[in-house]
């Protein structure tokens, strides 16, 4: 199952690696501590609405930009079948031998008007690992839009 703290840590991660700041420049700017920050970059922890304002005015990126950037990736995996499915409360029988490595699968995706991708790999019914990248227009794809 897809979380949605981890989705959110990766889309900040994404943002504070692609402008090359460090976590401790970021975290001062925010007014938040270095550990902290470098939890909910890696889902461990669910920023409240203040201090997710407070990293993106960081990141001098708007809130809305990066709750957009997190519900289109949310909705692409949405559409991966078996990604988002609820996790049966069952009891986990006991095996015999020593059980075998679990194997995972990898699925991605790509949203109808090509703006972001989204991997997907799923270790176990308990484990996915997301991650999203916004796909930038190039040069021409720009040139093509504004002279239309």
């Amino acid at each position: 199952m897809v979380l949605l703290r981890r989705v959110i840590g990766d889309a900040l991660r994404a943002r504070r690696q692609g402008q090359q700041r460090t976590l401790r420049e970021v975290s001062s700017a925010a007014n938040v501590s270095l550990g902290y920050l470098s939890e909910i970059e890696r889902g461990q922890k669910e920023p409240s609405s203040e201090l997710l304002a407070a990293i993106c005015d960081a990141l001098g990126a708007r809130l809305s930009e990066l709750l957009r950037e997190v519900s289109d990736t949310v909705a692409l995996a949405e559409q991966i079948p078996n990604v988002l499915v609820p996790v049966q409360d069952e009891p986990a029988p006991v095996p015999a031998a020593p059980a075998a490595k679990a194997t995972s699968r990898a699925v991605r995706q790509v949203s109808s008007d090509g703006t972001v991708a989204v991997s997907v790999r799923q270790d176990s019914p308990l484990k996915a690992t997301l991650r999203s990248t916004r796909v930038r227009p190039t040069e021409r794809d720009r040139d093509v839009v504004c002279a239309a």
